[in-house]
């Protein structure tokens, strides 16, 4: 058992010494007494361990309880603030890919027959550093990139690793899910996000978002206290999402045209003098100018592109107006301009400019730009960076807006493929088949002349791989601290549940520190992953061992203040409602209207992709425990229309042809009048092809089979819904 865990004697005996457990909110008794119902019973010992989730990016805080090694139960911990006491079915369900079949559990190299084959690991780290330095010999390091999806060991450690190479070229998963939406509004208001605050809201929109299908619990929570205390809660969406049942209004759109209706609703404020006009005034640059360039976006000009009546533009505008400045559009993520289409980026900023409008920032009910908590300088010679990295990131002058942070991993794609990247390492990321077209990135992956790939199992990412080093799941590994923000800054850390289950896999610190001696920049990693997470918290007043046994501290001195003036950390250090670097980026210096995709033809609909509460994308689907849900439900249907399914003589559950120049699949059909005429949706997280994942194999179609391979301009975004298909019955 983890020495990290907490037994029934430490948590009645040892917690009374831990000064932060009182303030930090610790599972309650009654909650350890359920827990150990086993142990009363006289079958084991209980242990328990705070941790946090790894299903999605959220990473709630929660306490596992271990029965004589094995996990048995998990109980959302009340005083992280993303589970509020609450876990989602996703986090229950991805807890069991620690015991998953599929497992990789060994390092594997493919052969010259294309097969994989399982080799030691000092010989895996052995030829990958041979290769690599080979490659930075005759390409220089900037022939190396990394993709990761980001959690707190990962970022640190890949991002180290690459830059102790020498290399410029690190980036996140974002182009495929939020990099446009945290580039646009930084353009407006210098920082990439903010909260919304929805339970105390007299009136909130959410666009293309579903706080019900992309669970965070506390999220959840908030929309449904501001359901009960009567706030006017408004889901503009092609799709009647799950969070409708909270909502006041549910508001069809035709896709990739949400920027039309806030343009839209931004002139009705502005023509009938219903904005915050001393706010603007006071904290603006560039306003008269946006004023002007949409003279022309009425609502009867939005109609015709949205689809929504022009007395509802009309009306919601005006609804927003009375309610504010106790009301916002919501900051979205994914699913509507988070990397959608050609226009997401202008739309990110479209919206934190209206928003502006309302002068609702750090109001009440309003959008909050809150604080939050960082580690301090490390003294300790150590944890030193590397020397700093000269070259630019590839994509970073094609892409000028995109976040330096996140990049453009679908253009890494692009560059892989004309040879400017010769080798890649892929960390928990299956680009291959989730960030664009699949057979453009195998195709471009391919001419890679080393590939490899972390993962905890078999990904169609790690099918293209030359070798695949496997990863513990997340409940055998410690990782270093969530420093997180929000309404009160926080801090939480992922403990280590159970003994490593497979002997032969390692936790990512390890398998980059040792890949970094490998490589021969070892002298960068002279450190333990509990020696650095102990210097970070130190510099916030913690320490390791205090923080394991509360999981998760927050700091209410440095809490958010309603009414405090907002930071827009800008050029301007204003709003800007014109911006030069859009500008220079090839855009118009304030944001005007953008087709979203070549028009739609005859016999075409739109494709939309979201998320569902039991699934995260390509992660969980392979769950066993999940993917029984969604055959019993039928939750891998796409959806269509009741309109369109008469047109086309298809009734619920009839056999379909989804098809394009690029893919063609078959599936049982969901016929419904939650979804817009004209709109196919198809959830984004079935149709695996790795053949290694024996639930999910083959199950439902994959979303990204129908979309090309095309990046947003200035942006870098992999434009995630920007295609159209054909729908038949099947025999027709």
């Amino acid at each position: 058992m983890s020495e990290n865990a907490i037994t029934r004697r430490s948590f009645l005996a040892g917690s009374a010494g831990v000064a932060a457990v009182a303030a930090a909110g610790f599972t309650g008794f009654g909650a350890w007494q359920q827990a150990h119902a086993d142990e009363e019973a006289g079958t084991g010992r209980t242990d328990a361990v705070h941790t946090l989730c790894n299903a999605c990016s959220s990473k709630c805080g929660y306490t596992a309880y271990v029965v004589d090694g094995k996990l048995t139960k998990l109980i959302g911990d009340e005083n992280n603030p993303n589970a509020e006491g609450h876990l989602c079915a996703r986090g229950y369900g991805y807890s069991q890919i620690a015991y998953s079949k599929d497992r990789l559990t060994d390092p594997l190299k493919k052969n010259a027959q294309g097969k994989f084959e399982a080799i030691t690991w000092d010989q895996a780290y052995a030829e990958i550093g041979e290769k690599v330095k080979a490659i930075i010999a005759e390409n220089g390091p900037e022939a190396i990139g990394l993709v990761q999806d980001p959690r707190p060991s990962g970022s640190y450690y890949c991002n180290r690793f690459i830059a102790a190479l020498g290399s410029p070229n690190t980036y996140t998963h974002g182009a495929a899910c939020n990099l446009s939406k945290a580039s646009g509004i930084t353009q407006a208001i210098g920082t990439g996000d903010w909260v919304s605050d929805v339970a105390n809201s007299q009136m909130t929109m959410f666009i293309g978002r579903s706080y019900c299908d992309g669970i965070r619990p506390s999220q959840v929570a908030a929309l449904e206290r501001a359901h009960e205390n009567g706030a006017y809660i408004v889901m503009v969406d092609p799709r009647c999402n799950n969070s409708t049942v909270f909502a006041d209004e549910w508001v069809p759109i035709t896709p990739g045209t949400d920027l039309a209706l806030v343009l839209a609703m931004s002139n009705v404020l502005i023509k009938n003098h219903l904005y915050d006009a001393e706010f603007v005034a006071a904290n603006s640059v560039g306003f008269d100018d946006w004023a002007v360039a949409i003279e022309g976006c009425t609502p009867a000009w939005a109609e015709q592109l949205t689809g929504i009546p022009a007395n509802t533009i009309e009306s919601l505008a005006a609804r927003f107006a009375e309610a504010a400045p106790a009301a916002s559009i919501e900051p979205s993520w994914r699913g509507a301009y988070g990397c959608a289409y050609a226009n997401s980026g202008e739309t990110a900023r479209a919206v934190a400019l209206f928003n502006t409008l309302l002068g609702c920032w750090n109001q009440p009910g309003g959008a909050l730009l809150t604080s939050g908590i960082s580690a301090g300088k490390l003294d300790d010679p150590r944890f030193a960076a590397p020397p700093k990295v000269e070259a630019k990131k590839l994509g970073s002058e094609e892409y000028p807006l995109a976040s330096a942070s996140m990049g453009s991993a679908v253009y890494a794609g692009e560059m892989a493929k004309t040879g400017a990247l010769k080798g890649m390492f892929f960390y928990y990321s299956n680009m291959a088949v989730g960030y664009s077209n699949p057979a453009y990135l195998a195709d471009a992956l391919s001419n890679l002349e080393l590939m490899v790939v972390c993962d905890v199992q078999m990904s169609e990412t790690a099918m293209l791989a030359d070798y695949v080093l496997p990863e513990t799941s997340y409940l055998e590994r410690s990782e270093l601290p969530e420093f997180g923000g929000g309404r009160v800054p926080y801090v939480a850390l992922r403990s280590q549940v159970l003994d490593v289950i497979h002997p032969n896999t390692r936790s990512c610190d390890q398998i980059f520190t040792e890949l970094a001696e490998a490589c021969g920049v070892g002298e960068y990693f002279q450190f333990t992953q509990d020696e650095l997470a102990e210097a970070q918290l130190n510099t916030v007043g913690l320490t390791l061992e205090g923080l394991r046994q509360v999981g998760t501290v927050q700091f209410p001195d440095k809490a958010f203040v309603y009414g405090k003036q907002p930071t827009f950390n800008t050029p301007a250090k204003k709003v800007q409602f014109t911006s030069e670097a859009c500008a220079k980026a090839g855009l118009s210096p304030c944001p005007v209207w953008i087709e979203p995709q070549d028009p739609v033809g005859e016999g075409e609909y739109r494709l939309v992709g979201g998320k569902q509460a039991i699934m995260t994308h390509t992660q969980t689907a392979n769950v066993p425990e999940l993917m029984n849900i969604a055959e019993e439900y039928g939750l891998m249907r796409p959806w269509i229309s009741v309109a369109d399914a008469e047109a086309l003589g298809i009734k619920d559950n009839d056999e379909i042809v989804v098809e394009n120049d690029l893919h063609s699949g078959t599936s049982k059909v969901r016929v419904t009048e939650r979804i817009s005429p004209g709109v196919v949706y198809l959830p984004s997280h079935y149709g695996c092809t790795s053949p290694e994942q024996h639930t999910a194999y083959g199950k439902g179609l994959r979303i990204m089979d129908y979309v090309p391979f095309h990046i947003e301009p200035a942006y870098g975004s992999t434009m995630s819904q920007n295609t159209t298909v054909r729908i038949k019955k099947v025999g027709a």
